[in-house]
């Protein structure tokens, strides 16, 4: 494991987070159960943690092996999606312009509506060694993961479709091209999208300081330009109460929010 400092406010998508030292891990074999921070695109993080982790280069890979792709923890997406689309390998369309890596999008479960990465996934890599799908509960944006996840395997199965790829583009087109971590709360169960009934609530384009919800979508949280990270906090306890009031659902955070002064903390 090496060091190096990294500040948040320009590093994390959202650009929120102060000095870190960040703690490069390079072995497998490595137990804690504290997050991995990857590119820190739907992270939302105190100034008070003063560490946190990452994978290092040695886990940005994509490798072919007997009918399936080893894409190791650190990968990108873009990378993983342009890997695809020169061996005309399918199911990872969904991925373009999602910015995350591999690990991010295993552990949360990521995807583009019924686009989601367990539909596809074989078995994952941790200090545990190889474990199957079959052995990992998941559903809807969460998983049972709490290891380290240096590696997924899928079943290589051929097609890149370009249409795909267009379509999930024009999904994107109505998201706001300003800081943020992507989507804020995860849809409900409910019949409604979260985006919906921030909206309905009077929330779209609301601002507290420099943070706000998006008046391009709802459900984005963004900074336009010095927010911090007490007023995110405000802006989606707010949402939370409001929509609670109306509609009576129980908003979940999609962003992960890390705060305290350990990266264990939550």
């Amino acid at each position: 494991m090496y060091q190096k400092e990294i500040n948040f406010s320009k590093f994390s998508s959202i650009k929120i987070g102060g000095i870190k030292i960040a703690n490069y891990i390079e072995d497998e074999d490595e137990k804690s159960h504290y997050p991995i921070i990857g590119g820190a695109n739907n992270i939302l993080i105190s100034n008070d943690i003063k560490e946190v982790f990452i994978l290092s280069k040695k886990f940005d890979y994509i490798k072919i092996n007997n009918g399936y792709l080893h894409i190791g923890g650190a990968t990108p997406s873009g990378k993983i999606v342009n890997f695809c689309k020169k061996n005309n390998i399918a199911n990872f369309e969904w991925a373009y312009s999602l910015p995350a890596s591999l690990g991010g999008m295993v552990k949360m479960n990521a995807g583009v509506k019924e686009y989601e990465i367990f539909n596809y996934i074989d078995s994952i890599k941790t200090y545990q060694g190889y474990i199957d799908k079959k052995n990992i509960d998941f559903s809807y944006r969460r998983t049972s993961i709490k290891d380290i996840i240096y590696e997924g395997v899928f079943e290589i199965k051929k097609g890149f479709n370009q249409e795909l790829v267009n379509k999930f583009a024009n999904f994107r087109a109505n998201q706001p091209n300003i800081a943020s971590a992507g989507s804020c709360f995860k849809n409900p169960k409910e019949k409604y999208f979260a985006g919906e009934v921030i909206e309905k609530v009077g929330l779209k384009g609301y601002r507290l300081g420099d943070m706000g919800f998006s008046d391009v979508h709802s459900n984005f949280l963004v900074n336009y330009g010095k927010g911090s990270f007490d007023d995110a906090i405000s802006l989606i306890e707010l949402a939370k109460n409001k929509v609670k009031d109306k509609f009576d659902i129980d908003l979940e955070e999609e962003i992960v929010i890390l705060k305290g002064t350990s990266i264990n903390s939550k």
